[in-house]
């Protein structure tokens, strides 16, 4: 039976305590500044533009599969009829139903990108009637602005108080200025909502979610769905391709600017972000993809805007990310 001891244990130590200095103790490592990953792959993978021999490749593989997927319903349909008339009719009204579908799908996709057209229309009118002070031009402008948004009920005030004050203004930049601040403003709210949700859910899963890919997964759905919603939001409501393409254009402006690319002071202008990187660098890293989203909605929004920013402000990247992660990480 062994006996207990209520005294102190003493722990043999390598190095005598005379020798333990600051001078002889190891470095402290040093842990990479979060960078963003999940955001830097989703701008790569959206903005990415594929090769010639990949859009061949891509274009004959969807060709040859709809060719035989055309000979195989055809051959389908035909054995129904001479097997039984009833099957047969059958099968001719599925095919018939499912090539309806598939037309109203490729007219959405249509009336889709007429509508980004429309805006970016709206954009270079707005821009071409500032630049050389035309009021006619600007007029021009607000009757097509008046015009995109009539049947909508949000912006109905709006358009009643630019209809009593128009005639008060005689001057391109009072005009679409007065525009701005009676159809779009209140528009610019709805989307920046939308960033700042975008951005707190990106932020968030990042920092808890640990699976591998999840991140990237997450933070491409949901910049897909905010700049979807950003067109919805100024008019131009598009179909899946229009919103890819959009996507496209919105991170290829942001690659080529270097907009996606983390800065040493982005943290540190952030809501505790530089005390979160050090504490934890999940959290750290979901700061910075939420920054990122917070970049990408921005530019969605100068893109979709049928107005260039005259008189209002525009958003601002650490307000919209403060905003959308106050109380999220703790306070810095």
């Amino acid at each position: 039976m062994s006996k207990k001891t209520n005294g102190p244990v003493l722990i043999e130590l390598d190095q005598s305590p005379s020798d333990m200095t600051p001078a002889t103790a190891p470095p402290v490592p040093d842990v990479a500044a979060p960078q963003g990953q999940a955001m830097q792959a989703v701008a790569k993978l959206a903005a990415g533009k594929p090769s010639r021999t990949g859009r061949w490749f891509w274009a004959l593989l969807v060709a040859l599969f709809g060719f035989g997927l055309s000979v195989a319903a055809w051959d389908f349909v035909n054995e129904m009829i001479a097997r039984n008339p009833y099957l047969g009719s059958v099968a001719v009204g599925l095919t018939a139903l499912f090539i309806a579908v598939l037309l109203v799908i490729a007219g959405r996709e249509i009336l889709g990108f007429a509508r980004l057209r429309r805006l970016d229309r709206v954009h270079h009118g707005a821009q071409a009637a500032l630049a050389s002070e035309d009021l006619a031009a600007a007029r021009q402008v607000t009757a097509q602005l008046i015009s995109l948004y009539a049947s909508r009920a949000d912006t109905e005030w709006g358009r009643a108080n630019f209809s009593e004050r128009q005639s008060d203004v005689f001057d391109a930049d009072g005009l679409l200025a007065l525009a701005e601040a009676e159809l779009i403003v209140p528009l610019d709210d709805q989307a920046v909502k939308e960033v700042e949700a975008a951005s707190r859910q990106v932020a968030t899963v990042t920092a808890i979610v640990p699976l591998a890919l999840a991140d990237v997964f997450v933070a491409l759905t949901a910049n897909l769905r905010m700049i979807r919603r950003i067109s919805e939001v100024y008019g131009g409501r598009s179909g899946t391709l229009g919103n890819w393409r959009l996507t496209r254009g919105v991170f290829t402006h942001l690659v080529a600017t270097g907009a996606v690319a983390v800065g040493d002071d982005l943290i540190g202008t952030l809501a505790g972000g530089g005390v979160v990187a050090k504490i934890s660098r999940r959290f750290g890293e979901g700061v910075i993809n939420g920054a990122l989203t917070a970049r990408v909605g921005v530019a969605a929004i100068e893109v979709c805007r049928p107005l260039p920013f005259i008189v209002a402000k525009r958003p601002s990247v650490t307000g919209l990310v403060k905003r959308a992660l106050a109380g999220l990480f703790g306070r810095g």
